[in-house]
């Protein structure tokens, strides 16, 4: 027969403090991957214990409402749709101290009545409870001498998804989700992070800029360094990939022999209000892919700043388009997001973005119009799509009314509505292929010099813009669905 081996905990408590709350749910997340390392450890050093399986779980919230009475209806987040038991599961409380600390304390406030702290029923993976511990790793399968989930538990895809971000989960007892993302699909995503960026969770900044160039890259190290140097500005140091920090500006950064997929650069705050620069490069699989996993940091907003195809006669290389709606032939997200699904334009982004473009340019209100067009987007999974048959394509972007086309805009757009992150799209022409201005070499590299650095610094401008704006302003109602978790 086998016996399971688990940590010692407290048993589940009652807080009306989102503080020790929050403590609570470090003490037991702590004790349960130390128990689990200790554990592994002693099994890679001696073998796979006799007739015992090595077990601890992770730690959860829990609340139990019983009143219709209505909370602060222009929130869109701190309240559950009818009363009922709700509960999450919970991972890495300290890397989401701040997060759980302000969602907590908005249920006890909201509905004033306390909210449970204990142990789940949900084992965690050991592959998980030893990622954060440098000098562990979990061998190959077969190199350990026993198998590794005769004694473990190891993570469970089949309990890992976004059925809840997705609307449709369906509970298999009487508690509803209090939160969009489960410990384990948490936890699966802090890893491919890791993977795909080479950096570390813990650098993210809430404001997320994606491009799909590396000339992006240089200027934004170079913006961060003229930060660095102003002790007024705010921001506190510069991580490249490889997780190389810098906190002077005259810091040289050490090359990186091997770029990861998703080359990552963070400028980042004490309070994690900086901004983050991923270069997800072209197509909308690494779009949906980095997306996929950043959202689990619950970030305030995410922006699109790349190029684009111009498809007006009227535009001209170097312009903007700030994307109103969006044309969605990726179809990377056709299984978890129909194509009938409105993605619509988030004011609060929209206004920043146009604030963040006149200030940038000094060009205001009907002048602006000679640089900058508003419209649909369109974003295809085709590189060469200007080689296809003309009547397919440039048909339906005619009959759209799009006005420029990438690869990437309307799956971060999607991505951001499915995962309730405020997002927003400002491009830049840089060829226009319908008119037989191509992207060659050498009109590309004069673009790039002169486009460039106005381009980003206008994201940045505006990433600065939001942060200045209170987070239930931020955080649309438009993006929550009927049902809602109470979590952000």
């Amino acid at each position: 027969m086998i016996s399971i081996s688990l940590p010692q905990h407290p048993k589940p408590e009652e807080f009306t403090d989102a503080a020790a709350a929050v403590e609570r749910l470090q003490l037991l997340y702590q004790q349960a991957t130390d128990f689990l390392c200790s554990g592994f450890t002693q099994a890679m050093a001696d073998g796979a214990p006799g007739n015992q399986r090595i077990r601890a779980f992770y730690p959860e919230v829990r609340i139990t409402t019983a009143s219709f009475a209505r909370v602060d209806s222009r929130l869109s987040f701190g309240h559950v749709a009818e009363p009922g038991a709700y509960a999450t599961t919970v991972t890495r409380p300290d890397l989401f101290e701040n997060y759980l600390t302000q969602q907590i304390g908005l249920l006890i406030r909201n509905y004033g009545q306390p909210i449970t702290i204990g142990v789940s029923d949900t084992p965690i993976p050991v592959h998980f409870a030893v990622a954060a511990h440098p000098g562990l790793t979990i061998p190959q399968e077969g190199a350990a001498g026993f198998t590794l989930r005769d004694v473990f538990d190891v993570p469970d895809l089949a309990t890992t998804n976004d059925d809840i971000v997705n609307g449709t989960y369906t509970p298999t007892n009487d508690t509803g989700p209090l939160a969009l993302f489960t410990a384990q699909r948490v936890d699966y995503s802090l890893a491919r992070l890791a993977h795909y960026t080479a950096t570390d969770p813990e650098h993210f900044q809430n404001h997320v800029l994606f491009t799909n160039y590396q000339f992006y890259v240089a200027e934004f190290e170079a913006y961060a360094r003229t930060q660095l140097a102003d002790p007024d500005s705010g921001y506190t140091s510069f991580v490249s990939t490889g997780n190389h920090e810098i906190t002077s500006v005259d810091t040289k950064i050490p090359e990186t022999t091997k770029q990861p997929q998703m080359p990552t650069f963070h400028l980042k705050r004490e309070d994690g209000s900086g901004i983050t620069l991923v270069n997800i490069g072209v197509g909308p699989s690494n779009a949906k892919t980095a997306t996929d996993h950043i959202a689990v940091l619950r970030p305030h907003a995410w922006l699109m700043v790349g190029h684009c195809a111009g498809l007006r006669n009227t535009q001209a290389l170097g312009d903007f388009v700030l994307a109103h709606a969006y044309l969605r032939e990726d179809h990377v997200l056709d299984d978890d997001l129909p194509v009938w699904t409105p993605i619509p334009a988030l004011a609060e982004i929209q206004i920043a973005l146009e604030q963040a473009v006149e200030e940038v340019t000094e060009l205001q209100g009907y002048d602006l119009k000679r640089i900058m067009r508003t419209g649909t987007v369109a974003t295809i999974d085709n590189r060469n799509w200007e080689l296809r048959d003309q009547s397919g394509p440039v048909q339906r972007l005619s009959q759209s009314r799009a006005v420029a086309l990438d690869m990437e805009s309307a799956t971060i757009a999607a991505n951001g509505y499915r995962f309730r992150v405020p997002y927003g799209t400002l491009l830049c022409v840089s060829d226009k292929p319908l008119h037989g201005e191509l992207k060659l070499p050498g009109m590309a590299s004069d673009f790039y010099r002169t486009q460039v650095s106005r381009h980003l610094m206008i994201g940045i401008r505006a990433m600065e813009r939001l942060r200045g704006m209170p987070l239930e302003r931020l955080h649309s109602r438009k993006l929550r669905s009927f049902d809602e978790t109470a979590f952000l």
